[in-house]
C-alpha cells in the first residue's frame, strides 16, 4: 500500500520531511535542519547545517562524522526535553538500541507521531532501556520482522561465549561485533556475568569504548591488540569489528575460535557464509515478539513500517485488523550493526 503523505509530515526514500517545520528526520542526505534518532550511519550522516539530536548521539557524531557539537547551529536534547518549530513541538525518548538513540515524538494540529529509528526491548546496560511513548502514528522498523527470528536471552549466550573460552584454554575467542553498540554491549554483558579479565580490543574499538566511558559506561579493563603478546591472549577474549574476523590482523591472535554478535547468527547459512564457528544471537534491534507487542503496547491508529522485511510486520498488521503501511526508505541496511 503506498503511504500517503500527512498534510504535515512527508516521506521520501532518503527521509522524513516534517513540512511545518521544515526539518528532515534521520535524512540519508545533506540537508539544512536535521533530527537524527541516532549515531549509526543508516540514520547520522556528516554535512547538515544543523543537528537536533541526544548529547550522547551528538559526541559520537562528533567521533565518527566529524560535526561540531559546540556549534550554536546544534542542539542536544536530553530525554523528555525537546523543542518548537513551526508549531511542531519535537521530544526525545529512549530507544534502548545504543548509546543516546532516541524516539522522536512530534505533536502538532492535535496529533502524535513516534519516530523510533532503531529500537530494542530487552535490558542493556550501555543505553536506557526503551520507552513506550502512545501516539497516533507509530513509525517502526522491521529489521527482524519475520517470525523466524525470535532472540535467545542474552545472559544465555554470553554462557555460551564464556564456556568456549574456558573449554580451549590454548585458545583465544574472537568476537566479530560492530564497533557502535554491540561492542560496547558484549563487554558490559561479560562484566555482569562475571567475566573480569582484561578484554582485548582491535585498535578500531578503542576511541569509542572510551567515549562510552566518558558517558558513565563502565567497561572494566581494556587492552588493545596491538599491545599484547600472543601468549597473554590464550583463554581470552577478543573483541573486532565483523571486517577483521578473517583478516590478516586475527593472525596475531592464539589459534582463535571465530564469533559473531548478531541477531542475523539466527540464520545458520549467515553463519557458515562468515565461516563464524561460534554464533552469537545478540541484536540491537528487536525481534519479531517485541515489534508485534510494542505495536499492540502503543497502539496507534496507524503504524508505518520502514527498512528490514516490511512485508511481514504489514502482514502481521493485516492479519490483527491494524492498519500499516510501508515506506520503502532508501539507506536502511547496516546488516553489521543488526
Amino acid at each position: 500500500m503506498r503511504v500517503l503523505p500527512k498534510p504535515w509530515l512527508e516521506p521520501y526514500p532518503h527521509g522524513l520531511y516534517v513540512k511545518p517545520a521544515d526539518l528532515w528526520i534521520d535524512p540519508s542526505r545533506p540537508v539544512e535542519r536535521a533530527a537524527v534518532t541516532h549515531g549509526h550511519a543508516d540514520h547520522a550522516r556528516s554535512g547538515h547545517t544543523s543537528v537536533f539530536a541526544t548529547p550522547e548521539t551528538l559526541a559520537i557524531m562528533a567521533l565518527r562524522y566529524g560535526v561540531d557539537v559546540a556549534a550554536r547551529e546544534n542542539r542536544a536534547f536530553a530525554y523528555g526535553d525537546g523543542f518548537e518549530r513551526g508549531g511542531v513541538r519535537f521530544s526525545f525518548h529512549p530507544a534502548g538500541h545504543v548509546l543516546g538513540s532516541a524516539q522522536i515524538l512530534m505533536e502538532y494540529a492535535g496529533e502524535r507521531i513516534v519516530v523510533t529509528g532503531d529500537y530494542k526491548r530487552r535490558a542493556d546496560p550501555t543505553c536506557a532501556r526503551f520507552e513506550v511513548v502512545p501516539c497516533d502514528i507509530f513509525i517502526t522498523e522491521a529489521t527482524f520482522g519475520l517470525p523466524v527470528f525470535r532472540h535467545p536471552p542474552t545472559h544465555d549466550e554470553i554462557a555460551k561465549l564464556i564456556a568456549a573460552v574456558r573449554a580451549e584454554p590454548d585458545r583465544s575467542v574472537l568476537v566479530g561485533a560492530y564497533a557502535l553498540g554491540k561492542a560496547q554491549r558484549v563487554i558490559a554483558e561479560l562484566r555482569g556475568a562475571g567475566w573480569n579479565a582484561p578484554v582485548f580490543i582491535h585498535g578500531a574499538l578503542e576511541r569509542m569504548c572510551a567515549l562510552y566511558a566518558e558517558h558513565g559506561v563502565d567497561l572494566g579493563p581494556l587492552r588493545l591488540v596491538s599491545e599484547a603478546e600472543k601468549n597473554e591472549m590464550a583463554g581470552q577474549i577478543v573483541l573486532a569489528p565483523p571486517s577483521a574476523l578473517n583478516d590478516r590482523w586475527s593472525r596475531r591472535l592464539p589459534n582463535p575460535v571465530t564469533a559473531m554478535a548478531s541477531g542475523w547468527m539466527r540464520v545458520r547459512q549467515r553463519a557458515r557464509q562468515r565461516m563464524v564457528e561460534l554464533p552469537l544471537v545478540i541484536s540491537d534491534h528487536a525481534d519479531w515478539d517485541e515489534l508485534t507487542t510494542t505495536i499492540e503496547e502503543v497502539n496507534p491508529k496507524e503504524s508505518w513500517i520502514t527498512h528490514g522485511s516490511e512485508d511481514g510486520l504489514l502482514r502481521w498488521c493485516e492479519l490483527h485488523q491494524r492498519k500499516a503501511r510501508a515506506l520503502h526508505l532508501v539507506g536502511r541496511d547496516m546488516e553489521e550493526e543488526a
